[in-house]
């Protein structure tokens, strides 16, 4: 009698999920799906410890406290209901991906909520961009994504096995779901509606990320040998998953590519500066920041400054500039308006 040797799929499966070492449907189901077991007391916990999570990672990321924010982190349970999605995605079971997306879509604008609040206190002159924390959530990039499916994977492997859950602190920090609802809270709160919307792009991909590879891992648990027979309708939650995944990703893309291009204006830029007070030893160029509307030239000085005509003029030529208002920033304090390029 001939035996069939196992498939790679089978191989792979078992190499990084050892059979032996696999939890079964019912802990994963008892961990990740909110409404069954004791529901009252899950429900009590996700929703406090939420809530809590979310006032740390406000208060955090407005006080610039990257310790602040890895603690919000850490507790923070969103990852639970989202990882829900995966499983009901895996097992063909419907209400439980329903109930863990409106647990995934009450609990994130819970948090937005929490954001907004702080953002009402806060003063008319704080400064959004100069917060590390905010503006480290507000352009994400492909790295970003690669980032989170790796995370993703982790954090379904983690569940999944009885030998490796001492990794999910770290895949809880790894994984950016709190921190940037909070930062979509403040900075809509704040008006910012440009930042606000780059953040919820981070919490986006990192959400679609987690699904599909938490998705991925428990069907290769065959979870769902029930439902072998209704392989076509999970073909269509993967393409599902997927092309959302690849829409983001190219939205990504186009920022990551933004990104680069800011920074070799920005490096071009800063060498027209530094030729415009190249006659002019009291001056020193110390940097240059772009945004969507404005170039910011940033200069020690005792008190002296070349004409901004010059410098403008010298941009134009040097550093391949779109349209932007130009001011030179003091060390003292003072902003000067250079004028407007292609004006």
């Amino acid at each position: 009698m001939t035996t069939t040797a196992p498939s790679w799929r089978a191989r792979t499966t078992d190499l990084v999920l050892p059979p032996q070492q696999r939890r079964s449907l019912d802990d994963l189901s008892t961990d990740l799906d909110l409404s069954s077991g004791d529901h009252v007391s899950k429900r009590s916990a996700f929703w406090t410890m939420l809530t809590l999570s979310a006032v740390i990672a406000a208060a955090g990321v407005l006080a610039d406290s990257t310790a602040t924010v890895i603690g919000a982190m850490i507790i923070a349970p969103l990852s639970t209901p989202i990882m829900g999605v995966a499983l009901g995605v895996a097992q063909r079971r419907s209400r439980v991906t329903a109930g863990s997306l409106v647990n995934t879509v009450l609990g994130g604008t819970l948090v937005v909520l929490v954001g907004v609040l702080f953002a009402l206190a806060l003063p008319a002159t704080y400064d959004l961009d100069g917060n590390t924390q905010i503006t480290g959530r507000v352009s994400p990039g492909l790295l970003d994504l690669v980032a989170a499916v790796a995370t993703g994977f982790a954090g379904a492997v983690g569940l999944a096995r009885k030998d490796v859950a001492a990794v999910l602190p770290g895949v809880a920090i790894a994984i950016s779901l709190v921190p940037p609802l909070a930062v979509v809270g403040v900075c809509a709160g704040q008006g910012r509606l440009d930042l606000a919307v780059g953040a919820l792009l981070l919490f986006v991909s990192n959400l679609l990320a987690l699904v599909l590879a938490g998705t991925l891992v428990y069907t290769a648990l065959e979870l769902d040998r029930e439902a072998r027979s209704d392989r076509p309708s999970r073909r269509r939650a993967y393409a599902t998953i997927g092309g959302l995944l690849l829409v983001v990703a190219t939205v990504l893309a186009a920022n990551t590519a933004g990104t680069v291009l800011v920074e070799v204006w920005t490096a071009r830029a800063r060498a027209a500066a530094e030729q415009w007070v190249a006659g002019t030893p009291e001056v020193e160029v110390t940097g240059v920041q772009l945004t969507s509307t404005t170039a910011v030239v940033q200069v020690r000085t005792d008190g002296v400054v070349p004409s901004t005509d010059e410098l403008v003029a010298l941009l134009e030529d040097g550093a391949w500039l779109p349209d932007l208002t130009v001011y030179v920033e003091t060390t003292e304090g003072r902003r000067i308006p250079a004028g407007q390029m292609g004006g």
